[in-house]
């Protein structure tokens, strides 16, 4: 570990070799009037490299830092109607002024050419015509293609690796972080370019005060009032007959804005989360989170494949959202945002999947065979009204949310499992899920004198109810649970309401670039679980007893001081939590007669600093520390049925969890719009301490009780990554490689024996995409994933080492032949091997595309899946067992769509 370290840190200080320097002053006309906008550079003489840069403000006045290892550095001042000044200086520290001549400047042409990226101050400009294709349609067709910017699976955008904090168009965030409508629904012609806003604080009144390390998106239209959005109609051939419909209109003005999206399609198209929260702003606007089920329960769950989702997805959809913003005062500081969605879903999935299960010292080497068909069924709904002032001298925000869901799944699963005797089992799962969810978030930011008032609340109600049906019950061969009587159907009920309310208030204090935040605040979380397991006979709920019934209280109570610190200056950042809770944790389980508590002062920092140098680099260290002492789900004692294959409990005897996780790391930064290069390279160490640990029994048949035990155990992971990113303009290509490699290594128990478990991943990633031809466009995704996993034990004849290697790549080609006219090939491939077998899965669609320029419509047909490949196979490999696995996918189908947009 230290070696490891040391290494980082020997390439992190080796940015700083050669001493920085800086070079300031001012320029001005032959009149000695000061001038603004002119460009200064520092350049290695002999070499097209620009070390630096930086912009006059209105006094014309400059500041650069470089570094360079030359003993002399070119300084260029380049001005409109000014003649271009180029200056050889010494590489050290100095104040130097300009005064230039005037030269007007000649314009041959009628003719503007914007720079592809531009950056002033903290903001970086994108033009995006420059990054676009033919094919493109979308903003977020588009975005994928931009230096620094990625786009994930999930949607969420990140920038030089991190994922950004606001999505705003025009300077609004309608979408209140859910901006997944927008990106995928926005027509690219409606947009001039896309803003990163580096830094980014997004409460104005903290904005000089209180620092950020994260980016913003800002999407800029060409119009100040747009009327636009996205359309398709399509319709094709297959079993079942296949339809998909996107209708998004949208509006974008100066007092308000609204997005209205509906979506539907059975061809394996994922649009219902779209409305998921991915961007959450910052800390003091409150708190947001995306509610989700506690879901304890579960049927036996098919497996997905490590596929493109419309490869494999069996739906059903129906999506409607709509979001509204709207200001409410003739300053236009107060803003009101309300917004709605609906999802009716419903997803069928199989699989087969054969495990191979390692020896332990209480059980021998297994193979279970297992044949899952599968229907989830989801419906939910979602509203939210938000008030929010955001201005200079003030902040207020409160947001209320209601969620509901109706969710259900079923299951009808068939095993087959080998030892000493061969069993088969075929069994009916049926699991009800409803769900309610109440959450209110209000922050406020008064100014008091040369003094900051920040009160902020939290509550959040939730009540899930579940109930998991497995019939028959002969199906279970789940160690120390054997159901009487051979029921019908065994029955697992289970019930958990939640409450937590945070309230915390401070008093900011800024002087001199710092600001100093002391703030007190009580955190409170009461959990009621309750459960019982028993038989459905002929009707009639037979208990199996106590031992398998739950009636637990698990209550957080945390009263916690803490102080900010904050600094910011021209080059550092720096901001600082160091709070002190007191955490007072209880379990009550009247059942057994069982109280458990704990109460224990810890002390958390969180500590980030950030220094920017020679205009194009950032370097961040960062560290923190965080106690965690378990939820209600680590101090159940009566045993619960999570699904057909496993049933669960903790000993009452147990103490209250006491997890503690010290974690650091690095960050180096490059990011020059100059010569459209961007990367980053960071290190991450985490060490968790824990005083419980797992200790699941397994049988031959792949059932699983679990237990866990007390003793001290770590997990402990290191986790270094790269990424570059280029473009090349005279080739019209953006091009970036990535790189990940991953080490943990945690200590384990099964079927009470002991060993330590080290993974390793090391990952590498290729993107490129290239427009250079008129006729032609090319967009490539490759990805090699090399896994091992290493398994010690105190038995050497239980130790086992196993390795897995991955290979994933898609390629879209466009041809356009004719104008108007395009045929596109698109080929995903994923291969997975272990060394012994290989299992290679290529797809491959065809489209032809003809645009009605005219107006803006398109007519596509396509072929998907032209090969009808109609299973995925893979390998996996795990500390316990080996698998292969065998997934039904969609087969071929063809589709034709009328696509539009709405202006």
């Amino acid at each position: 570990m230290k070696k490891n370290i040391s290494l980082f840190l020997m390439i992190f200080i080796s940015v700083f070799t050669f001493a920085q320097k800086t070079v300031s002053g001012k320029i001005t006309d032959d009149d000695g009037v000061a001038i603004p906008s002119a460009s200064v550079t520092v350049e290695e003489p002999g070499k097209d490299a620009i070390l630096a840069y930086g912009i006059t403000n209105s006094k014309g006045e400059y500041k650069v830092t470089f570094t360079s290892p030359e003993a002399n550095v070119d300084l260029k001042v380049k001005a409109f109607n000014q003649k271009p000044v180029t200056k050889q200086i010494s590489n050290a520290d100095q104040n130097l002024n300009f005064k230039m001549q005037s030269e007007a400047t000649e314009i041959k042409e009628v003719q503007l050419k914007t720079k592809m990226i531009t950056a002033r101050g903290d903001t970086i400009s994108y033009d995006l015509k420059a990054f676009n294709s033919k094919n493109d349609r979308t903003l977020a067709d588009v975005m994928k293609k931009i230096p620094g910017i990625e786009v994930n699976k999930d949607g969420t955008i990140l920038y030089q690796g991190n994922a950004i904090n606001k999505f705003y168009v025009n300077g609004k965030d309608l979408m209140e972080g859910g901006y997944g409508t927008i990106n995928n629904s926005l027509p690219k012609d409606a947009v001039q370019k896309v803003e990163v806003l580096e830094n980014h604080q997004p409460v104005k009144i903290l904005q000089d005060k209180v620092p950020s390390d994260q980016a913003a998106i800002n999407i800029k239209l060409k119009n100040s009032v747009t009327m636009t959005g996205r359309g398709e109609v399509g319709t094709g051939f297959g079993d079942p007959w296949l339809w998909n419909v996107k209708l998004t209109p949208m509006f974008f003005g100066q007092k308000s804005q609204w997005v209205v999206n509906y979506k539907t399609n059975n061809m394996g198209e994922q649009v219902e989360n779209e409305g998921n929260i991915l961007a959450f702003g910052s800390g003091w606007e409150g708190r947001r989170i995306n509610a989700a089920q506690n879901n304890w329960l579960n049927v036996e769950n098919a497996s997905t494949p490590d596929l493109p989702v419309k490869r494999y997805l069996m739906n059903n959809v129906h999506y409607l959202s709509a979001n509204y913003l709207t200001n409410i005062d003739k300053k236009k500081e107060w803003e009101l945002k309300a917004s709605a969605n609906y999802t009716n879903n419903v997803v069928e999935r199989e699989s087969y999947r054969q495990t191979d299960y390692f020896a332990t010292p209480t059980q021998g080497a297994s193979t279970v065979i297992q044949n899952v068909l599968n229907n989830f069924y989801t419906d939910k709904a979602k509203g939210e009204l938000i008030f929010t002032k955001n201005a200079k001298k003030g902040f207020f925000k409160n947001t209320t949310s209601f969620s509901q869901f109706w969710n259900a799944d079923r299951a009808i699963a068939d095993r087959t499992s080998t030892s000493l005797n061969t069993t088969n089992r075929h069994g009916e799962q049926a699991l009800e899920s409803p769900t309610s969810s109440f959450q209110n978030s209000l922050s406020t930011i008064i100014p008091w004198k040369e003094k900051m008032v920040n009160v902020k609340s939290f509550l959040n109600y939730q009540s899930d109810r579940q109930t998991l049906d497995v019939s028959p019950s002969s199906y279970l061969e789940v160690p120390g649970f054997k159901p009487e009587n051979n029921a019908e159907t065994v029955r697992q009920n289970f019930r958990l309401k939640t409450f937590e309310a945070n309230h915390s208030a401070n008093i900011g204090f800024s002087k001199s670039g710092w600001t100093f935040t002391p703030e007190v605040g009580f955190n409170f979380k009461r959990t009621s679980l309750s459960s019982n397991l028993g038989n459905l006979q002929y009707g009639t709920d037979l208990l199996e007893g106590e031992i398998f019934n739950n009636d637990l209280t698990y209550t957080t109570a945390t009263p916690y001081g803490s102080l900010g610190v904050n600094f910011k200056s021209e080059s550092w950042m720096l901001f600082a939590n160091l709070p002190v809770n007191s955490n007072n944790i209880k379990a009550d389980d009247p059942l057994r007669n069982v109280s458990k508590s704990t109460n224990k002062v810890t002390f958390e920092p969180n500590i980030f600093v950030q220094y920017s140098f020679a205009s194009f680099w950032k370097a961040s260290l960062n560290g923190n520390i965080n106690n965690n002492f378990g939820e209600v789900n680590s101090a159940y004692a009566g045993f619960l049925m999570l699904s057909p294959s496993s049933i669960n409990a903790m000993d009452p005897n147990n103490p209250i969890p006491q997890n503690n996780t010290k974690s650091t790391g690095t960050r180096i930064e490059y990011r020059n719009p100059l010569n459209n290069l961007f990367f980053n390279v960071n290190y991450r160490y985490s060490d968790s301490k824990r005083n419980l640990i797992a200790d699941p029994d397994r049988n031959t048949a792949g059932g699983i009780i679990s237990r866990f035990i007390e003793q001290d155990n770590h997990a402990i992971s290191n986790v270094y990554s790269a990424e570059v990113g280029k473009y090349f303009p005279k080739f019209k290509t953006n091009a970036s490689v990535g790189y990940n490699n991953s080490t943990s290594r945690s200590d384990a128990y099964l079927n009470r024996g002991a060993y330590t478990n080290k993974n390793i991943v090391q990952s590498y990633s290729f993107k490129l995409n290239n427009t250079y031809f008129s006729w032609m466009s090319v967009d490539y995704n490759a990805s090699i994933s090399l896994t091992k996993q290493v398994s010690t034990s105190l038995l050497p004849e239980y130790n086992n080492e196993t390795s897995r290697n991955g290979f994933t790549h898609n390629l879209a080609v466009y041809f356009y032949p004719i104008e108007n006219h395009t045929i596109g090939f698109n080929w995903d491939q994923v291969n997975s091997s272990n060394g012994n077998q290989k299992y290679n899965n290529a797809f491959y669609d065809i489209s032809y595309q003809f645009s009605w320029a005219k107006k803006k419509i398109d007519f596509e047909l396509k072929w998907m899946n032209i090969a009808n490949r109609k299973t995925f196979e893979t390998y996996d490999v795990n500390a316990t067992y080996n698998s292969y696995t065998r997934i039904q996918l969609r087969p071929s189908q063809v589709m034709f769509t009328v696509k539009f947009n709405f202006k």
